[in-house]
């Protein structure tokens, strides 16, 4: 079956900033390039590799700072995705880690979800939610109520959806719980030959990321304050100015860096820092790639990339002690590079594309003969 006489589309929650989720967007819209996006809002100065996509928007692109701020319009984005019309495709995938499931497909549309992660704002991380983004008082009364109401809502959407991909058994896991549903695990890709090996000594430690709480780059902040080793940082967020009000001197905050830069970051780095739980996790991967370890907190997605001792070190608590002491251990071990980039390339942008492909074929098959 050639998936691309059969008309598809593609479905996402917003195009605003590049990230692990856009990745496979992106992937997916490279894959099958005449497949049009849908989306609530696209902020085109923000999305490089989209410029020949047919992308609809839905009308909260015409909402203010909508483009910045797509977390202040959640309790419309229902609305937005079922009044999405996809009457006309075969197959239908939605990229997925907040409402893009809820879309409406006729019977015989074949709906694909890659999963993300089940919507955050309504679950597990209700809480953090509210605490992380301080809504003015006579807002913040009304929050749990609507968020109540998108958590009801997100479970109904959640069956709609036909088959479930998702990103990790981390993940899979939580859909689970959350959907009741079962979903299969197709890891997320780098280009591996994008990175390379290099030579020489190794003088410092990376962390990559946004200055956000749950990546914890105050945890290593703090534990590098307390360690005679360099580290680098590439990055920007919100904490941005804490952070480096608290850093010492041996710690270099880098900012927003090029593609280029940052693969000479990761080659000629002792190691990768990532003390935070990720569904997934791209930057450890992309460290593996380039030949370095990962020194990562034993949680989430890193399981699955990193193996103990072998690509990474892991410590089993996030506190400044734990960190301390895998980086310390870390400095009494030997790495192969070679070893470390031959693991990473497991999970190859080919290796995605050809299961992406197969599992798209074998329930269309069967979607098929259940729809005759």
């Amino acid at each position: 079956m050639d998936l691309n006489k059969l008309r598809i589309a593609i479905v996402c929650d917003w195009l605003t900033n590049f990230a692990g989720a856009e990745r496979v967007i992106l992937k997916l819209h490279k894959m099958f390039p005449n497949a049009p996006i849908y989306t609530s809002v696209f902020n085109k100065e923000k999305m490089r590799g989209f410029e020949n996509a047919v992308i609809h928007t839905s009308f909260l692109q015409k909402f203010p700072k909508a483009k910045v701020k797509h977390q202040w319009y959640l309790p419309f984005y229902p609305l937005a995705f079922e009044q999405m019309d996809l009457s006309k495709y075969d197959i239908v995938i939605s990229s997925c880690h907040c409402a893009s499931k809820g879309i409406v497909t006729k019977p015989e549309t074949l709906h694909v979800s890659y999963c993300h992660s089940p919507m955050r704002y309504a679950w597990d991380n209700s809480h953090e939610y509210l605490r992380t983004y301080k809504f003015p008082w006579p807002i913040s009364q009304f929050i749990p109520k609507i968020i109540h109401k998108i958590r009801m809502w997100d479970r109904v959407a959640a069956d709609r959806v036909d088959q479930f991909i998702t990103n990790s058994k981390y993940v899979e896991k939580r859909i689970e719980k959350y959907y009741k549903r079962d979903a299969e695990v197709i890891y997320p890709m780098i280009d591996a030959a994008d990175f390379h090996l290099a030579k020489g000594k190794k003088e410092y430690f990376l962390a990559v990321g946004r200055f956000t709480p749950y990546k914890k780059f105050d945890l290593i902040v703090d534990a590098f304050n307390e360690l005679p080793y360099k580290l680098k940082i590439v990055g920007t967020g919100k904490q941005e100015k804490e952070l480096k009000a608290k850093a010492k001197k041996n710690i270099e905050f880098l900012g927003h860096v090029s593609e280029k830069k940052l693969r000479d970051l990761y080659a000629n780095s002792k190691a990768l820092i990532f003390p935070q739980v990720e569904d997934f996790g791209i930057t450890p991967l992309e460290s593996m790639a380039s030949g370095r370890p990962v020194i990562a907190f034993k949680g989430g997605g890193a399981l699955e990339t990193v193996k103990n001792k072998s690509t990474g070190l892991f410590f089993n608590q996030q506190d400044v002690v734990h960190l301390k002491a895998a980086i310390e251990q870390f400095e009494e071990m030997k790495w192969n590079s070679k070893e470390i980039r031959e693991h990473a390339k497991k999970f190859d942008t080919k290796v995605f594309e050809k299961k992406l492909e197969n599992f798209l074929i074998k329930k269309y098959k069967k979607w098929q003969d259940k729809m005759a």
